[in-house]
């Protein structure tokens, strides 16, 4: 059985390897952990011992089908965590991420089934994101960043890249939260800037929240 603190970098492993699971430096886990590089590498061996990574110095580290398989489980029980607290108990999206990275290192899975069951088996969490089913089954969005867009284009929002309370409670505001659809009226050459028409109203938004949000595209 992995300890929280295990369990918390196979986590990040997979999150900062992607899509296709690339390797993960020292320098990047150092970084998502806050923690020193010193402290990462020292796991790295630890986790490496347990045959839950593939790592090797100067190349990064990669999940073994074990490793994957505990870093999947506990992305699910954090998504399914932050499902209830939205739809059950009412907390705003942008409170919830704290509270299940608490409850994601429950070890009863009679709970998290149940849990699954009672929430009618949600296929993603609040901010979008695709939750894993009881088997490590995940199947991400064929989304693209808002960035990639150009004028004309039909979009609308699948998910947030960005966590953070702050970005959260932002994305509130100007009402870009999953599930909204949106037109490209122009991007400015100056900065990058998107000018979206939102609900009938015109909305600028700069190429930074632009590389956060994960939309897809519609015909028209």
């Amino acid at each position: 059985m992995a300890t929280y603190a295990e369990e918390n970098y196979l986590k990040a492993i997979f999150k900062l390897g992607g899509k296709h699971q690339k390797p993960v430096s020292t320098n990047a886990l150092a970084a998502e952990m806050n923690t020193r590089a010193s402290s990462v590498t020292d796991m790295m061996k630890k986790l490496s011992g347990k045959k839950w990574i593939r790592y090797k110095k100067y190349q990064g580290a990669t999940l073994t089908k074990k490793g994957k398989q505990i870093a999947l489980s506990v992305v699910r029980k954090h998504r399914l965590w932050e499902v209830f607290l939205v739809n059950k108990l009412h907390f705003a999206w942008d409170e919830i991420h704290e509270i299940a990275e608490q409850l994601e290192h429950i070890q009863s899975e009679t709970l998290i089934q149940r849990l699954d069951q009672f929430l009618g088996h949600p296929n993603q969490d609040p901010h979008g994101d695709p939750i894993p089913d009881k088997d490590g089954n995940i199947s991400p969005a064929d989304g693209e960043t808002l960035s990639n867009l150009t004028p004309g284009n039909y979009a609308s929002v699948l998910s947030v890249s960005n966590h953070t309370p702050e970005f959260l409670k932002y994305i509130d505001s100007i009402k870009l939260t999953p599930g909204t659809i949106f037109r490209v009226i122009k991007q400015y050459d100056y900065d990058y800037s998107f000018v979206l028409e939102v609900q009938g109203k015109e909305l600028l938004l700069s190429e930074q929240v632009a590389e956060q949000i994960i939309v897809q595209k519609h015909s028209k």
